[in-house]
């Protein structure tokens, strides 16, 4: 399964640890195409439907439904984890990713 950067995947996030996301969910992947083509394993960011404005989330709107990708809790996983492709995020949702990440991971 090829899989983009910027797409919405449910993942099997199951066994996890502590304060780690949990279940199989919606996740965004974050991490670039070159490495998703080549790579077993691929980055991708949780998504949530109930969350506080934190700074390190970003609000998206997916089949009529509100929630928020979780850019606190990147992790990579293996791309046996992906259960299917769901859709893709808006270009203003890969915007708001993009500075998002920036601001909290780039000085």
């Amino acid at each position: 399964m090829e899989i983009k950067q910027y797409e919405l995947v449910l993942v099997n996030l199951d066994p996890t640890i502590g304060s780690e996301m949990k279940k199989t969910r919606p996740c965004a992947v974050i991490s670039p195409n070159e490495m998703n083509k080549y790579l077993q394993t691929i980055v991708v960011a949780p998504l949530t439907s109930s969350s506080k404005p934190y700074p390190t989330r970003v609000e998206i709107n997916q089949a009529k439904t509100k929630g928020w990708i979780v850019l606190d809790q990147i992790r990579t996983v293996d791309r046996t984890r992906v259960v299917k492709k769901l859709s893709n995020l808006a270009k203003s949702e890969i915007e708001a990713v993009k500075t998002v990440i920036m601001e909290t991971y780039v000085e």
